[in-house]
C-alpha cells in the first residue's frame, strides 16, 4: 500500500509518492530569473530555502499555468535538488493498494519516462510521476542547481 499526494495539472489528476513531498504551499511572489528554460518560472524562498519553481503545465502540455488563479506550490525533494512544482490543486493524500497501480506502455516513450504508472481506481485514472526522473530529465537542471547553490553561498 503506497501513499501518494494527488494534484491537478491541466485537466488531469497526477500523483507523487508522499515521501518526496516536503510541503504544499500557496504560490507567492516568484522572483524571475532570466535565460532559463520556459518551464522555470523563477525562484522562491520557502522556510529559508531557495526553491526553483517549475511550471508543471508547461512541462506536461507546453502551455503555461495561469499563475494568477491561486495556484499551489508542491515542494518536492529529489536526488538532484528540491524544487517547487506549480499545480492547480493539491487536494488529497491517498493510500493506494498495490494492485491498483499499473505499469504504462508510455514508459518506453522518451518524452514521458517520468510517468511511473497509472493508479486505476473505480472511477478515476491517476498518472503517477517519478519526481527524480522528472527533474533529472528536464533540460537545464544542472545549471539551475548550480545557480541555487551559488545563491545559498552568497546568503551564508
Amino acid at each position: 500500500m503506497a501513499k501518494v499526494v494527488i494534484f491537478h495539472a491541466g485537466k488531469e489528476e497526477y500523483a507523487l509518492p508522499i515521501e518526496h513531498v516536503v510541503s504544499i504551499e500557496k504560490l507567492d511572489e516568484v522572483s524571475p530569473i532570466p535565460h532559463l528554460p520556459n518551464f522555470v518560472l523563477g525562484i522562491v524562498k520557502v522556510r529559508g530555502e531557495l526553491i526553483p519553481v517549475l511550471d508543471l503545465a508547461t512541462i506536461l502540455y507546453n502551455k503555461p499555468s495561469n499563475v494568477e488563479t491561486g495556484q499551489f506550490l508542491l515542494v518536492i525533494h529529489t536526488d538532484t535538488l528540491q524544487v517547487g512544482l506549480v499545480v492547480e490543486e493539491a487536494k488529497e493524500i491517498l493510500e493506494v493498494p498495490d494492485h491498483a497501480v499499473k505499469d504504462v506502455g508510455l514508459l518506453a516513450y522518451s518524452k514521458t519516462k517520468y510517468f511511473s504508472g497509472v493508479i486505476n481506481l473505480e472511477n478515476r485514472l491517476i498518472t503517477t510521476i517519478d519526481p527524480d526522473v522528472l527533474v533529472e530529465s528536464l533540460e537545464g537542471m544542472k545549471e539551475i542547481k548550480k545557480y541555487v547553490n551559488e545563491q545559498k553561498a552568497h546568503q551564508n
